[in-house]
């Protein structure tokens, strides 16, 4: 596992990830506490990578409220075609139109332009407890989950 460093994160066999936030690396999710309270939601590289140049997002609308492990939308790609579920519970107070737009917003700038939704959460210290947090953690869940992907063949050599 080759591990890089850059202004937006570090590399992880390639992918980019970022320490300051919280990983679902079974659901390609991550999750940014926000200054507010809220908690911005979005998809890993290595989620975007898997399922192939994205095609069309549709997200449930705000206001909607969606627990741990909930669908809040649908993705569209070239691999794959199924739900996006949440990695925290509470209300979905914002929706990136911006992605709906342009799903290859997501492919581009997946940590910045590229987030999905913006919750409220219920009980974001439980939820973020069943997450992956911290350098060391991600390091080695994320790293993991590529070497499978390689093993698998999902991923090229």
């Amino acid at each position: 596992m080759t591990e890089e460093v850059d202004m937006s994160g570090r590399s992880i066999d390639g992918f980019t990830v970022r320490d300051t936030l919280a990983y679902d690396v079974e659901r390609h999710m991550w999750v940014e506490r926000r200054p507010d309270g809220r908690v911005r939601v979005g998809m890993d590289p290595l989620g975007v990578e898997t399922a192939g140049t994205l095609a069309q997002l549709d997200f449930v609308t705000a206001g909607t409220a969606v627990a741990r492990g909930e669908a809040f939308g649908t993705l569209e790609a070239e691999k794959f075609v199924g739900p996006l579920v949440s990695p925290v519970g509470g209300t979905i107070v914002a929706v990136n139109a911006d992605a709906i737009e342009d799903p290859g917003v997501v492919e581009r700038e997946p940590y910045d332009a590229g987030w999905m939704i913006e919750i409220e959460p219920s009980d974001v210290g439980a939820d973020l407890a069943q997450l992956v947090c911290g350098a060391d953690s991600i390091t080695e869940r994320f790293g993991q989950r590529v070497q499978e992907y390689r093993r698998d063949g999902v991923l090229a050599e």
